[in-house]
Protein backbone atom coordinates (compact mmCIF):
# COMPACT_ATOMS: atom_id res chain seq x y z
CA UNK A 1 0.00 0.00 0.00
CA UNK A 2 1.59 3.35 -1.08
CA UNK A 3 1.36 6.49 1.20
CA UNK A 4 -1.77 8.16 -0.86
CA UNK A 5 -3.94 4.60 -0.20
CA UNK A 6 -2.85 4.97 3.22
CA UNK A 7 -3.78 8.55 3.27
CA UNK A 8 -7.16 7.48 1.19
CA UNK A 9 -7.83 4.72 4.04
CA UNK A 10 -8.06 7.31 6.89
CA UNK A 11 -10.03 9.61 5.62
CA UNK A 12 -12.36 7.06 5.16
CA UNK A 13 -12.18 5.37 8.33
CA UNK A 14 -12.73 8.59 9.50
CA UNK A 15 -15.53 9.17 7.69
CA UNK A 16 -17.33 6.94 9.90
CA UNK A 17 -16.93 9.08 13.02
CA UNK A 18 -20.01 10.71 12.46
CA UNK A 19 -22.60 8.39 14.52
CA UNK A 20 -25.51 8.94 11.36
CA UNK A 21 -23.00 8.19 8.48
CA UNK A 22 -21.79 4.85 10.55
CA UNK A 23 -25.42 3.55 11.27
CA UNK A 24 -25.87 4.37 7.40
CA UNK A 25 -22.57 2.47 6.36
CA UNK A 26 -23.66 -0.11 9.00
CA UNK A 27 -26.87 -1.35 7.14
CA UNK A 28 -25.98 -1.11 4.05
CA UNK A 29 -23.57 -3.57 4.03
CA UNK A 30 -25.62 -5.70 6.20
CA UNK A 31 -28.11 -5.57 3.25
CA UNK A 32 -28.13 -8.54 0.54
CA UNK A 33 -29.12 -6.35 -2.04
CA UNK A 34 -27.98 -2.53 -2.89
CA UNK A 35 -30.45 -0.15 -0.96
CA UNK A 36 -31.98 2.90 -2.19
CA UNK A 37 -32.20 6.13 -0.39
CA UNK A 38 -35.65 6.13 0.41
CA UNK A 39 -35.13 2.32 1.64
CA UNK A 40 -32.21 3.56 4.30
CA UNK A 41 -33.98 6.59 5.33
CA UNK A 42 -37.11 4.75 6.06
CA UNK A 43 -34.99 2.10 7.97
CA UNK A 44 -33.21 4.78 10.39
CA UNK A 45 -36.04 6.66 10.67
CA UNK A 46 -33.79 9.54 8.52
CA UNK A 47 -35.27 12.43 6.67
CA UNK A 48 -34.44 11.57 2.99
CA UNK A 49 -32.39 14.57 2.62
CA UNK A 50 -30.14 13.43 5.21
CA UNK A 51 -29.93 10.31 4.48
CA UNK A 52 -28.73 11.22 0.76
CA UNK A 53 -26.14 13.27 2.05
CA UNK A 54 -24.44 11.13 4.26
CA UNK A 55 -25.16 7.85 1.54
CA UNK A 56 -23.27 10.05 -1.07
CA UNK A 57 -20.39 10.64 1.24
CA UNK A 58 -19.83 7.65 2.18
CA UNK A 59 -19.73 6.58 -1.51
CA UNK A 60 -17.39 10.04 -1.97
CA UNK A 61 -14.86 7.98 0.44
CA UNK A 62 -15.31 4.64 -1.19
CA UNK A 63 -16.79 2.96 1.82
CA UNK A 64 -20.25 2.51 -0.62
CA UNK A 65 -20.43 1.31 -4.07
CA UNK A 66 -23.04 3.07 -6.15
CA UNK A 67 -25.26 1.58 -8.82
CA UNK A 68 -28.15 2.23 -10.84
CA UNK A 69 -31.13 -0.28 -11.46
CA UNK A 70 -34.67 -0.28 -12.14
CA UNK A 71 -36.45 -1.74 -9.38
CA UNK A 72 -39.56 -2.21 -11.49
CA UNK A 73 -38.20 -4.46 -13.34
CA UNK A 74 -39.77 -2.06 -16.20
CA UNK A 75 -37.67 -1.37 -19.29
CA UNK A 76 -38.15 1.52 -22.05
CA UNK A 77 -40.21 4.53 -22.32
CA UNK A 78 -42.18 5.18 -19.76
CA UNK A 79 -40.31 3.10 -17.18
CA UNK A 80 -38.76 5.76 -15.44
CA UNK A 81 -35.35 6.67 -14.60
CA UNK A 82 -33.07 4.11 -12.62
CA UNK A 83 -32.85 4.37 -9.34
CA UNK A 84 -29.57 5.09 -7.71
CA UNK A 85 -28.68 2.40 -5.14
CA UNK A 86 -25.40 1.98 -2.50
CA UNK A 87 -23.97 -1.57 -1.74
CA UNK A 88 -20.82 -2.77 -0.12
CA UNK A 89 -17.65 -2.51 -2.28
CA UNK A 90 -14.90 -5.18 -2.91
CA UNK A 91 -12.21 -3.06 -2.11
CA UNK A 92 -11.08 -3.58 1.72
CA UNK A 93 -9.93 -0.67 4.00
CA UNK A 94 -6.86 -1.42 6.13
CA UNK A 95 -5.20 1.11 8.66
CA UNK A 96 -2.43 0.25 10.93
CA UNK A 97 -0.15 2.27 13.37
CA UNK A 98 2.71 1.89 13.17
CA UNK A 99 2.74 -0.25 9.35
CA UNK A 100 1.58 -3.71 9.10
CA UNK A 101 1.94 -5.72 5.92
CA UNK A 102 0.65 -8.85 7.05
CA UNK A 103 -1.01 -9.29 3.49
CA UNK A 104 2.24 -9.56 1.62
CA UNK A 105 3.43 -12.42 4.45
CA UNK A 106 0.26 -14.36 3.43
CA UNK A 107 0.67 -14.14 -0.23
CA UNK A 108 4.22 -14.99 0.06
CA UNK A 109 3.34 -17.88 2.25
CA UNK A 110 1.08 -18.76 0.23
CA UNK A 111 2.95 -19.29 -3.03
CA UNK A 112 6.01 -21.48 -1.32
CA UNK A 113 3.33 -23.60 0.53
CA UNK A 114 1.76 -24.45 -3.47
CA UNK A 115 4.92 -24.04 -5.19
CA UNK A 116 6.42 -26.74 -2.31
CA UNK A 117 3.38 -29.09 -3.18
CA UNK A 118 3.81 -28.72 -6.98
CA UNK A 119 7.45 -29.48 -6.74
CA UNK A 120 8.31 -31.29 -3.55
CA UNK A 121 11.09 -28.45 -2.83
CA UNK A 122 10.97 -27.41 1.03
CA UNK A 123 8.93 -24.81 1.80
CA UNK A 124 11.12 -22.97 3.30
CA UNK A 125 14.05 -22.82 0.56
CA UNK A 126 10.82 -21.76 -1.56
CA UNK A 127 9.58 -19.08 0.47
CA UNK A 128 13.18 -17.30 0.36
CA UNK A 129 13.23 -17.90 -3.30
CA UNK A 130 9.85 -16.27 -3.52
CA UNK A 131 10.65 -13.28 -1.27
CA UNK A 132 13.71 -12.68 -3.44
CA UNK A 133 12.15 -12.47 -6.36
CA UNK A 134 9.20 -10.36 -5.04
CA UNK A 135 11.46 -8.22 -3.00
CA UNK A 136 13.30 -7.80 -6.75
CA UNK A 137 10.36 -6.84 -8.23
CA UNK A 138 9.29 -3.81 -5.90
CA UNK A 139 13.42 -2.87 -6.10
CA UNK A 140 12.92 -2.53 -10.33
CA UNK A 141 9.76 -1.08 -9.79
CA UNK A 142 10.92 1.95 -7.39
CA UNK A 143 14.50 2.36 -9.34
CA UNK A 144 14.53 5.79 -10.39
CA UNK A 145 18.73 6.04 -10.67
CA UNK A 146 19.27 8.01 -7.17
CA UNK A 147 20.50 5.28 -5.22
CA UNK A 148 20.41 6.04 -1.21
CA UNK A 149 17.45 7.90 -2.11
CA UNK A 150 15.39 5.38 -3.88
CA UNK A 151 16.38 2.70 -1.17
CA UNK A 152 14.86 5.16 1.60
CA UNK A 153 11.89 5.79 0.17
CA UNK A 154 10.76 2.20 -1.12
CA UNK A 155 12.02 0.74 2.51
CA UNK A 156 9.08 4.02 3.98
CA UNK A 157 6.70 2.87 1.53
CA UNK A 158 6.78 -0.82 3.03
CA UNK A 159 6.58 0.37 6.56
CA UNK A 160 10.06 -0.38 7.77
CA UNK A 161 10.79 3.18 9.07
CA UNK A 162 14.66 3.50 7.92
CA UNK A 163 17.42 5.51 9.95
CA UNK A 164 20.86 5.64 8.94
CA UNK A 165 23.26 5.22 11.87
CA UNK A 166 26.67 5.78 11.03
CA UNK A 167 27.32 3.23 7.95
CA UNK A 168 24.11 0.95 8.11
CA UNK A 169 20.53 1.23 7.82
CA UNK A 170 18.19 0.36 10.54
CA UNK A 171 14.94 -0.34 10.33
CA UNK A 172 12.89 0.60 13.68
CA UNK A 173 9.51 -0.83 12.27
CA UNK A 174 8.49 -4.29 11.26
CA UNK A 175 5.94 -4.34 8.87
CA UNK A 176 5.63 -8.29 9.89
CA UNK A 177 5.82 -7.74 13.74
CA UNK A 178 3.04 -10.31 15.01
CA UNK A 179 3.78 -12.85 12.94
CA UNK A 180 7.61 -12.09 13.79
CA UNK A 181 6.88 -12.96 17.40
CA UNK A 182 5.54 -16.03 17.05
CA UNK A 183 7.25 -17.48 13.48
CA UNK A 184 10.80 -15.61 14.37
CA UNK A 185 13.00 -18.04 12.28
CA UNK A 186 10.39 -18.15 9.32
CA UNK A 187 9.43 -15.22 8.89
CA UNK A 188 12.54 -13.66 9.79
CA UNK A 189 13.94 -15.54 7.29
CA UNK A 190 11.76 -14.18 5.03
CA UNK A 191 11.59 -10.95 5.51
CA UNK A 192 15.82 -11.39 5.07
CA UNK A 193 15.87 -12.29 1.39
CA UNK A 194 13.06 -10.02 0.51
CA UNK A 195 15.23 -7.10 1.21
CA UNK A 196 17.75 -8.70 -0.50
CA UNK A 197 15.72 -8.62 -3.37
CA UNK A 198 14.74 -5.22 -2.66
CA UNK A 199 18.93 -3.94 -2.93
CA UNK A 200 19.34 -6.32 -6.15
CA UNK A 201 15.89 -4.84 -7.81
CA UNK A 202 17.33 -1.28 -7.04
CA UNK A 203 20.67 -2.45 -8.13
CA UNK A 204 22.19 -0.76 -4.41
CA UNK A 205 25.67 -2.71 -4.29
CA UNK A 206 26.49 -0.17 -1.16
CA UNK A 207 24.40 -2.33 1.19
CA UNK A 208 24.24 -6.01 2.31
CA UNK A 209 20.90 -7.15 4.46
CA UNK A 210 21.86 -9.30 7.44
CA UNK A 211 20.41 -10.48 10.15
CA UNK A 212 20.86 -8.37 13.49
CA UNK A 213 17.46 -8.66 15.67
CA UNK A 214 17.32 -5.95 18.41
CA UNK A 215 14.64 -4.80 20.45
CA UNK A 216 12.09 -2.50 19.14
CA UNK A 217 13.57 -2.83 15.44
CA UNK A 218 13.60 -5.31 12.41
CA UNK A 219 15.21 -8.17 12.30
CA UNK A 220 17.34 -7.01 9.29
CA UNK A 221 19.83 -4.16 9.28
CA UNK A 222 21.45 -2.97 6.41
CA UNK A 223 24.93 -2.98 6.54
CA UNK A 224 27.59 -1.20 4.51
CA UNK A 225 29.73 -3.34 2.25
CA UNK A 226 33.60 -3.18 2.66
Amino acid sequence: MDRANEAHDVAALAALAEPTRRRLYEHVVRQEEPVSREEAASALGLALRTAAFHLDRLAEASLLDVVYARRSGRTGPGAGRPAKLYRRPDREITVSVPARRYELAAELLARAVQRSESTGEPVRAVLHREADELGREMGLAGATGKGDADLTGLLELCGFEPRHEDDAVVLLNCPFRQLARRHTETVCGMNLHLLRGVLKGIGDLTYTAVLAPAQGRCCVRLEAVD
